[in-house]
């Protein structure tokens, strides 16, 4: 069932920037469209905050990427990526992300998390058992964890409706070109082939647990 979702809700989003990437990315072959996941998530209600989790390279393009979000109403949460010996990559948000909802729980009536990560299954359980919070779920619904989608009181897959959360083409605008050098840790503008060539991030897995 569906969670009751009407105009005087207060609601806060919080992505899981990695999580979306990836899903886009191996499911379509394509980058997120930010603008209407923010859309789809408020509904029409009164928006507190919408955060996105966000890695920063040596390279520094993703600043393109940062300035997009801000312009649509997102505002951004960043840590430096690290690169391991032998090339191994991590770029971990759900301690930070988990903890800024729990803060923020109190002052809203629903919290939205944009990721598909299973990891989250206990934070949805917190804030609807110690907050009496409702807890959405939005995300790719083909990568993301059953459990999760169990666990929370409505789930929007954005699978159902790929045309509308995704950018497609040929041509990179800003906001696609960020997203690839935040999901990869690499070159903005470089595509990795598929056949799991791409270097791991840690942290954005969607493996059901």
């Amino acid at each position: 069932m569906a969670a009751i979702k009407h105009k005087a809700q207060r609601v806060a989003l919080f992505i899981d920037t990695q999580n979306l990437y990836h899903s886009a990315k191996n499911l379509y072959h394509a980058r997120v469209n930010f603008a209407n996941v923010l859309k789809d998530a408020v509904a029409g209600r009164i928006l507190i905050r919408a955060v996105a989790y966000v890695v920063t390279t040596e390279s520094g393009e993703e600043k393109a990427f940062f300035d997009a979000l801000t312009k649509i109403g997102i505002e951004t949460k960043t840590k430096e990526l690290q690169i391991f010996y032998g090339g191994a990559k991590k770029a971990d948000w759900d301690v930070g992300m988990a903890v800024d909802a729990v803060k923020m729980a109190p002052k809203l009536d629903a919290v939205i998390l944009a990721t598909g990560d299973g990891d989250f299954v206990p934070l949805v359980e917190y804030l609807k058992n110690s907050h009496g919070t409702q807890v959405e779920v939005m995300a790719f619904g083909k990568s993301s964890s059953s459990r999760l989608r169990e666990a929370a009181d409505d789930f929007i897959d954005m699978s159902l409706e790929p045309k509308k959360f995704l950018m497609t083409g040929a041509k990179y605008n800003l906001l696609d070109i960020a997203a690839g050098a935040i999901g990869a840790g690499s070159h903005a503008d470089k595509d990795f082939p598929d056949d799991e060539s791409e270097p791991q991030v840690v942290g954005s897995d969607t493996d059901e647990r």
